[in-house]
């Protein structure tokens, strides 16, 4: 039997919002990136783009920001567990650096692509 409190949805959503707010006061790369996503996101409004292709730059967009959230949940599990240096340790963070690596990668790719179609380079 797992030690969980019963689901209550209200509950539920203030933890999520204490764990957004937490991560935006302690996580440089997540403000950094959350700037992007403040910028990049009334650009999409206002571009003549299809749904499609909106919603692809939306999704890659916060594909970003959640792995920047994992990410930050990992390191502060393993830091949790051990500060001492330990070889699997840093390999856990790695795999979550390389999450966060990868999603940038994707990001960049679809909102290069969507750019390059709608100013028609391709």
């Amino acid at each position: 039997m797992r030690n969980q409190p019963k689901y209550h949805f209200f509950k539920n959503t203030t933890y999520a919002l204490q764990g957004i707010k937490d991560v935006i006061a302690h996580e440089t790369s997540f403000k950094i990136e959350l700037a992007v996503a403040a910028i990049l996101l009334p650009l999409l409004l206002v571009l003549e783009l299809s749904l499609v292709f909106k919603l692809l730059m939306f999704m890659s967009l916060m594909g970003m920001l959640l792995a920047e959230v994992i990410n930050s949940a990992i390191e502060r599990v393993v830091d949790l567990v051990t500060l001492e240096h330990h070889e699997m340790a840093g390999r856990a963070k790695d795999v979550g650096s390389a999450i966060v690596f990868l999603s940038i990668m994707v990001f960049v790719v679809v909102w290069l692509a969507c750019l390059a179609a709608y100013f028609e380079f391709i």
